[in-house]
């Protein structure tokens, strides 16, 4: 029984002849669709030709639903050269039938010259909302839950450039199942290659402004249609009651950063304020000489009567110890010379949030805690300053600036300046949750920042916290360029492997999945209050 059209974007990687040689005399595919931009191709037997402005835009999506009759499209995507597996088709078609799923995808096997190896994918939920969101290079989409959900959600417009597949899912994932098979159906030969140091900030690269623009305004009518859009209205921020010892402090969680600790702190005191700041480096237990860089500059960075031990909640672990407001047994190693505050904490099951959490809830945190990467430094010493001075507006309860992607040595990269400009008042919160990151440096009022908290991860705990800042406040941005981010091999993201590249991206659309739940409660709270007002 015929029940599968095939539909192959027309490229230079031979995509269209491999497939339809496999698929052609298959007895569940029906015919074979070619997507083309150019001059009509010369196509193999059996395929049809449908000429597009774009792969993916409004009116090619719609031209391939309206030449498509059978039960199931299966719809290869750009990006590699694939090899079935035996009974792929029929696997497709079976667990489609068997889930009810709107759209399916599985994992599959990677060739890299004579080497193949697996390539798990993971698994769809409510936050992988995200447009660059991995689906392999095949999907299978029935025609029965295409129809329902254009029926109740809306067509796909043809205004859309390059979104329409993107429309399209988001509009399917509502009331209906995005299913993964995690079972490798086919083997792909990969065109981009880059490691995920290259390709993390593909995202933000301002020479796709107008791509990102399309995105955002299709994921926030998403957001509108599931009861998750925020409106740009604001709460007020709360009043702090606390004292604090300094207006400001700079907060570096470290752990093994050797060759680059130096750099950051020194950046960091070489600030010029008219308000006193200090420095809190959080030590999470480093083995490879951070630790006596840190003791190091803290004698050197002392003042006339500054430097002074403290032993708080028990035995010293070295020098001295200190315990901090959140917690009644922690002992932690803490010396504090003039602006450098060298924290060490008792705990050894900290991530990069655990760590944060240790400094901003000390006694030594100031009013505003702002971040800065162990691998990284300010671009000037007017910094903090320019940082403080949008808190003083008082109307924020988070700032965040804009970076430049350097090497080791300074030297500019590409994409170069880093400024999420898409970022706009009325909707840069809801557009958070389609992008990766908010940008950096980043910075917090503790009036706010310690109701929350971090998560204690090391990947994705400052996305947490500014999507749970967003939900109620206004986050302030600076445009210009405040920070160097250096990307170098000793970088934690600058080549990760698939399965840690896997669990951060199953990490972050969880976090998204939390915040859109949250939202919608949000939402329904005050639909529900002004009814009753």
């Amino acid at each position: 029984m015929k029940r599968l059209t095939i539909a192959i974007p027309y490229t230079e990687d031979k995509q269209l002849e491999t497939l339809t040689r496999q698929i052609i005399n298959h007895p569940l595919a029906d015919r074979i669709l070619c997507l083309h931009q150019d001059a009509p191709p010369a196509l193999p037997e059996g395929a049809k030709a449908i000429k597009v402005d774009a792969f993916f835009s409004g009116p090619a999506v719609n031209s391939l639903i309206e030449s498509w009759q059978t039960d199931y499209l299966l719809l290869a995507l750009p990006g590699g050269q694939v090899e079935l597996g035996a009974r792929v088709l029929e696997r497709f078609v079976q667990v489609a039938d068997d889930t009810g799923a709107a759209l399916g995808y599985s994992d599959f096997r990677e060739r890299n010259g004579d080497e193949i190896t697996d390539h798990p994918l993971i698994d769809y939920q409510l936050g992988a909302i995200r447009d660059n969101f991995d689906f392999g290079s095949l999907i299978l989409l029935s025609r029965e839950a295409v129809e329902t959900a254009m029926r109740e959600r809306g067509g796909i417009s043809s205004d859309i450039r390059w979104g329409g597949l993107y429309d399209l899912r988001l509009k399917l994932s509502i009331n209906s199942t995005i299913f993964r098979i995690p079972e490798p159906l086919y083997t792909r030969v990969a065109v981009d290659s880059r490691a995920t140091g290259e390709k993390i900030f593909d995202y933000v690269d301002p020479r796709k402004r107008d791509y990102q623009i399309e995105m955002e305004k299709i994921a926030t009518e998403h957001l509108g249609r599931i009861g998750a859009q925020l409106e740009p209205n604001f709460a007020e921020l709360p009043e702090s009651r606390e004292q604090f010892p300094v207006k400001a402090s700079v907060i570096i969680p470290v752990r093994n950063r050797v060759k680059t600790i130096a750099d950051a702190v020194r950046s960091a005191l070489a600030q010029k304020t008219d308000f006193p700041f200090n420095v809190i480096v959080v030590d999470n237990h480093s083995t490879d000489g951070t630790t006596d860089v840190l003791r190091e500059l803290a004698a050197d960075n002392g003042m006339p009567n500054a430097s002074k031990e403290e032993n708080h909640g028990g035995a010293a672990l070295s020098d001295s110890s200190h315990q901090p407001h959140h917690s009644h047994h922690s002992q932690e190693t803490v010396k504090a010379n003039g602006r450098l505050i060298h924290i060490i904490p008792s705990r050894t099951d900290y991530g990069i949030g655990g760590c944060w959490n240790e400094a901003i809830y000390s006694a030594h945190c100031g009013r505003y805690a702002v971040q800065l990467d162990s691998d990284d430094i300010y671009s000037s010493d007017n910094t903090l300053a320019r940082i403080v001075a949008e808190f003083d507006s008082g109307k924020f309860a988070m700032v965040i600036g804009s970076y430049t992607i350097v090497d080791f040595d300074l030297n500019e990269l590409p994409p170069g300046l880093i400024d999420h400009r898409e970022w706009t008042r009325e909707n840069g919160r809801n557009n958070a949750l389609r992008i990766n990151g908010l940008g950096a440096p980043r910075a917090f009022d503790m009036a706010v920042l310690r109701r929350i908290g971090l998560p204690n991860t090391s990947y994705g705990e400052d996305y947490a916290v500014a999507l749970r800042v967003s939900r109620e406040y206004e986050i302030g941005r600076i445009y210009d360029s405040l920070y160097f981010a250096r990307r170098w091999s000793g970088n934690s993201d600058s080549a990760l492997p698939l399965q840690t590249a896997n669990r951060y991206d199953t990490y972050k659309d969880r976090l998204r999945t939390i915040e859109i739940l949250a939202r919608q409660q949000f939402n329904a709270r005050k639909k529900t209050k002004g009814a009753t007002q």
